[in-house]
């Protein structure tokens, strides 16, 4: 496999069908642009889906997983184990993602990268072993080339099942102790900006523990100040998931998949995954604007318009599941509602 293959060409959104989508939601019983952000999803959708009337019956949700060295420096208010921990919830049904993908009918799939701690296998959990979690990025490189290579193509291989799998949108998302603090530093790198703009309590840090937390990113930032490239960033400054995640939203748009994504961490990803291949940008969606205080101006970097905010800070993809009624309930009212011919109403003078 190409290196590389996440420089290859994007799929390009349908503009005539979005053009037809337009035009059809103008003759809808209602005035135009009554309903706000939702007339425009569903044009947008139909656009990549290349229907005029788009579907999100088939929902893909992936969790990826992996553990962070940096959290040696004391940077997390849990400990690592957590991680392990979580794997077996998640496939048990106990999570916040487990029981939303549930209840949205959505296939659920976990993956391991790389855990600080080892445990016996769990049906349902597909165990990559990247290593055991990532390097402390205070010290060295997060991640080795082939480390970086093998989570990006995680994210690539999980598309791509979900692809085969008629899947209509994808949700990735993420577990692992201490990544905020991977994300945070990222962001600042791709950002240009200072860590004490980006970082926030993650798990529930204090005011003490978030200035420590500021201060092991900044010492990140100066010793892998030369890794410039958005890629090399990623392998100096992130983590195993936030690699597979950035890999997913690449794979999504040359698959031609929309994508929605999730919280801080999520958007972290996904603004990787622009600033590597800029192609990638039409087949994102925002779910929500988070509370860490960084993801705000993550957002603002990608020109995104999340769909809610609700204060929500959990990850796992768990703000992108909840959005997802409002994405399908676009698609029903576009697809379902009568036209003025169709229903004998008036329509306003042309």
């Amino acid at each position: 496999m190409n290196r590389l293959w996440w420089q290859a060409p994007c799929e390009t959104p349908d503009g005539d069908t979005e053009s037809s989508a337009l035009a059809h939601q103008a003759q809808l019983t209602k005035p135009t642009g009554s309903l706000g952000q939702l007339e425009a999803i569903a044009v947008r959708l139909a656009g990549l889906q290349r229907t005029v009337k788009p579907e999100l019956d088939r929902l893909w949700i992936t969790v990826f997983a992996g553990d962070h060295g940096v959290v040696a420096e004391g940077v997390s208010a849990y400990p690592q184990a957590v991680t392990v921990e979580m794997l077996r919830n998640f496939v048990q049904g106990g999570a916040a993602i487990s029981v939303l993908a549930r209840h949205l009918g959505a296939t659920l799939e976990v993956i391991d990268l790389g855990t600080a701690y080892p445990y016996d296998a769990l049906s349902g959990v597909q165990s990559l072993a990247l290593g055991p979690g990532t390097a402390n990025l205070c010290q060295a490189a997060a991640m080795s080339e082939a480390q970086l290579d093998a989570a990006l193509g995680a994210g690539r291989a999980a598309v791509e099942r979900a692809k085969t799998n008629g899947a209509q949108l994808f949700i990735g998302g993420e577990m692992g102790i201490g990544n905020t603090t991977a994300a945070s530093a990222l962001g600042c790198a791709l950002l240009g900006v200072p860590a004490a703009r980006l970082v926030g309590p993650g798990t529930g840090l204090d005011d003490r523990g978030v200035g420590h937390k500021t201060k092991v990113i900044e010492t990140a930032l100066a010793r892998h100040r030369q890794a410039t490239a958005p890629s090399e960033a990623l392998r100096c400054l992130g983590g195993f998931e936030i690699a597979a995640l950035t890999g997913a939203y690449l794979a999504c748009a040359q698959a031609g998949v929309p994508a929605l994504v999730d919280g801080f961490i999520s958007s972290v990803a996904a603004l990787c995954a622009v600033r590597m291949n800029p192609s990638v940008a039409p087949w994102l969606f925002y779910g929500h604007r988070g509370a860490e205080p960084g993801h705000a101006a993550v957002l603002a970097a990608l020109g995104a318009d999340p769909l809610l905010e609700l204060g929500l800070r959990l990850g796992e993809g768990s703000g992108a599941a909840l959005a997802v009624p409002l994405l399908r309930q676009a698609c029903a009212l576009h697809g379902e509602m009568a036209t003025f011919a169709e229903a004998s109403v008036s329509d306003r003078p042309a």
